[in-house]
């Protein structure tokens, strides 16, 4: 068994290399069946030497992982046929209320955005991108190093990524940058920038900048209200909470979702009421699931054990 951990270690390594390799050549993998593909791959790897039995069990694993992804990305992509009315004055005018009559996006970009790229331009970019690495990368983890962690974190994360496609069925939401385009017949604040990609341009990161243009152009638009980004940016920092060994590094992770925040507002991707409902919505999913969980081990510990002279 120790040569099967060595080997196992060892092509965790190359998977590691290969993966910081096509980073380089074609940029972070957005299209779903892409970072499916690598997850696959981590899976698969992660089992080397392991009993038949977690072969078995990582198989069934992964077809609930890709069928949950693959559900929300259909689902979210035909969110906006159903027919309900688009809102596109509604999360603006609550942020009009929030900040006393001030659009933060219109007041971010007026105060920061310049013709050059700045450095804070260049970590936004780094901030946003997190969105399609860090959720996957921190699952992948979990599975391999303790599945029972990785069932909790996929149950919340699921009701997370499904609450917010409901939402998005029943409230199609125009973002700040298609409010205020000169595209689109709405422009009811002023004309936002959409730099999101311009910091990896200036990193000399030009692939990484393509895929994101293509995977603005694939995404639903509308799908805006809650920001997933900002929630899964939250919901990582809330999983791994107690994991963490001291309030400094609980007091650093913080500075992740409130970064996230910050970004989405500046980009235009988001409004700030977008950011609030979606971390209200991890707040809820780990408020149910953390009950569910407590309430199942309870009952777990009140059952008795069956004696060895009942029938089966």
């Amino acid at each position: 068994m120790p040569s099967f951990r060595i080997i196992r270690v060892v092509a965790l390594i190359v998977y590691g290399l290969a993966f910081l390799w096509s980073f380089q050549a074609n940029g972070l993998p957005v299209a779903r069946l892409a970072v499916l593909a690598w997850v696959g791959g981590a899976f698969i790897v992660g089992s080397i030497g392991k009993p038949f039995a977690r072969q078995r069990q990582m198989v069934v694993d992964l077809v609930f992982y890709a069928t949950m992804w693959l559900a929300y990305d259909y689902s979210r992509g035909i969110a906006d046929s159903f027919g309900f009315p688009l809102q596109v004055e509604a999360p603006r005018n609550i942020d009009r209320a929030l900040f006393f009559g001030t659009d933060p996006n219109a007041w971010m970009q007026h105060h920061f955005l310049e013709s050059s790229v700045r450095w804070y331009d260049v970590l936004g970019s780094l901030i946003y991108f997190t969105h399609f690495f860090v959720p996957v990368a921190s699952s992948v983890y979990l599975w391999i190093r303790h599945r029972e962690s990785w069932l909790r974190f996929v149950r919340r994360f699921a009701t997370v990524l499904f609450a917010g496609v409901l939402t998005y069925v029943v409230f199609p939401t125009a973002p700040p940058w298609m409010a205020s385009s000169t595209r689109y017949p709405y422009r009811i604040m002023e004309p936002l920038a959409r730099p999101t990609g311009r910091g990896w341009s200036k990193l000399g990161l030009e692939t990484v900048n393509s895929v994101l243009l293509k995977g603005q152009q694939w995404a639903n638009p509308t799908a805006a209200l809650p920001s997933l980004h900002a929630a899964f940016a939250l919901f990582v920092v809330v999983f791994f909470w107690n994991r963490m060994p001291n309030r400094i590094w609980r007091g650093a992770s913080l500075m992740f979702p409130f970064a996230m925040a910050l970004t989405l507002v500046y980009f235009g991707e988001h409004y700030v009421t977008d950011i609030v409902l979606g971390w209200l919505y991890v707040g809820a999913s780990f408020w149910f699931w953390s009950r569910w969980e407590r309430r199942r081990a309870m009952n777990e510990t009140l059952t008795p054990a069956p004696s060895g002279n009942e029938v089966a």
